[in-house]
């Protein structure tokens, strides 16, 4: 192609300014116009050098209805949109996804179940002195520490109370006076009786003499020697000092009985007397506080200069080599608990057998006190106080279906799992009946069968769905 004249080059770019200058829509023109490529060409008469220009640009495009095409694609969208919501809609949820790792996942089992019960408590000595204050005193010496090893005699504790050593002293001077006064009471009753004996030998004397004078008085006047009035004389007289002689032998006879039982009362004043001056004397004796059992000291919880009251605990003294375990088992579970049932003792060191001893017949705080007698040796490190988990056997199952226990669903009662497919890959819901439970299983009643893999672990958040994806 050649090239343009400086004339033709100016007036195309003339021609294109003034196109530049007119871009507008055909329906803002005040004359009209149709579009070619970007730029307007005005109707009317061509000149020569328009030619040109307009035979070397595009065809010229015809205006297009973009109002009707908008509404096609705007409809055709709706459709779509209308048809993929329905299509969405038919198909179901997808299923939540669960981590694997996270799952707790368990087996249908078929066998013997072992039914058990579980409880925490402590290690208690079977015996336990407990030492008390018979009377109120400061502590003056402490002689052992906790920990130590006692004997019957030995002394824990010194304790002083100066009012207690008085009362011991006016208690043994009141048993001195009551002796004194028993032997005085008894010296003045035997006198007494000793001379009521003089005055009954002297009457028994004057009886006899009266009793002879009577009999010869009555030979005298057989034998017509003395006058009949004489011997009668004599005859009173016999019967006067007889009466005399009876009267003074019974007053003997009183005096021996009231001087008796007057020695007996104040003898037994004396024997009060003398008690209570041994307990003053032991509560003296109190006052050095021992042990009185073989043991250890477990509890020491006085200091030097303290006071303590009567009766206040002053020592805890127990046997270590003769424990037994206290557990506290839930109310609810705790009715199938009898006594002789085996049970195991945790102490975290080695379990320890036994069996049930003793239930207490009342319920504290929601729990129930059952005591373990330990059957087996101790292991390292049990002492009193020691925590402890306790497991009692309470039946045993033969043949039955089982699962270790889940996260939710008590005994006896319904509760929904999920069930792995067989690819283990999802877990669909089921409906499963529990029987009995233990510890840490429970009996399957319906819902599954032998080799079932179920979640075990809480599924909760995901009550809303009837099947998971496991990842």
């Amino acid at each position: 192609m050649g090239l343009a004249s400086p004339d033709v080059a100016h007036d195309d770019r003339a021609a294109t300014g003034d196109r530049v200058r007119n871009r507008r829509s055909a329906s803002e023109l005040p004359n009209g116009g149709t579009w070619h490529e970007s730029f307007l060409v005005r109707n009317g008469p061509e000149s020569p050098e328009r030619a040109r220009i307009k035979d070397r640009m595009d065809i010229v495009r015809q205006p297009v209805n973009r109002k009707r095409r908008r509404l096609i694609y705007g409809g055709a969208a709706l459709a779509g949109i209308a048809a993929v919501t329905a299509g969405l809609t038919a198909l179901d949820p997808a299923a939540p996804t669960v981590e694997r790792g996270s799952a707790w996942i368990d087996t249908v089992e078929a066998g013997p179940l072992v039914l058990q019960v579980r409880g925490p408590g402590t290690l208690v000595p079977e015996q336990t002195r407990w030492v008390t204050a018979v009377t109120a005193g400061r502590v003056e010496r402490r002689l052992v520490e906790p920990g130590q090893t006692v004997t019957p005699e030995t002394v824990l504790l010194v304790l002083s109370n100066p009012d207690v050593q008085l009362e011991a002293l006016e208690s043994e001077r009141q048993l001195t006076a009551a002796q004194a006064e028993r032997m005085n009471l008894q010296v003045q009753l035997e006198s007494q009786r000793l001379n009521q004996e003089a005055i009954v030998a002297e009457a028994r004397s004057a009886f006899e003499e009266a009793r002879r004078n009577a009999r010869a008085a009555d030979s005298l006047v057989a034998a017509e020697m003395i006058p009949r009035m004489e011997a009668e004389r004599l005859r009173g007289q016999l019967a006067e000092t007889e009466t005399r002689f009876r009267t003074e032998e019974g007053r003997l006879k009183l005096y021996s009985q009231v001087i008796d039982s007057q020695v007996d009362m104040q003898r037994a004043q004396v024997t009060r007397m003398r008690a209570v001056h041994e307990f003053q004397r032991d509560r003296v004796r109190s006052m050095e506080v021992t042990a009185g059992a073989h043991g250890v000291v477990q509890e020491l919880p006085l200091e030097v200069g303290q006071w303590a009251q009567s009766g206040a605990t002053l020592a805890r003294v127990v046997q270590p080599g003769r424990l037994k375990a206290v557990l506290r088992i839930p109310e609810t579970p705790a009715r199938d608990v009898v006594l002789g049932q085996t049970a195991a003792i945790d102490t975290r060191n080695g379990i320890i057998p036994g069996r049930v001893s003793r239930i207490d017949p009342a319920s504290v705080s929601g729990t129930v006190t059952v005591d373990v007698a330990l059957t087996g040796e101790l292991p390292r490190g049990a002492r009193p106080d020691l925590t402890v988990d306790g497991t009692i056997e309470v039946d045993r199952v033969d043949s039955t279906l089982s699962i270790s226990r889940p996260a939710y669903g008590q005994g006896n009662s319904s509760t929904d799992l999920f069930r792995l497919t067989p690819d283990g890959k999802y877990a669909e819901r089921v409906t499963v009946r529990l029987g009995r439970s233990s510890v840490n299983a429970v009996e399957i009643l319906g819902g599954l069968q032998a080799g079932d893999r179920v979640i075990i672990s809480d599924m909760s958040r995901y009550g809303d769905v009837n099947r998971v994806r496991l990842d």
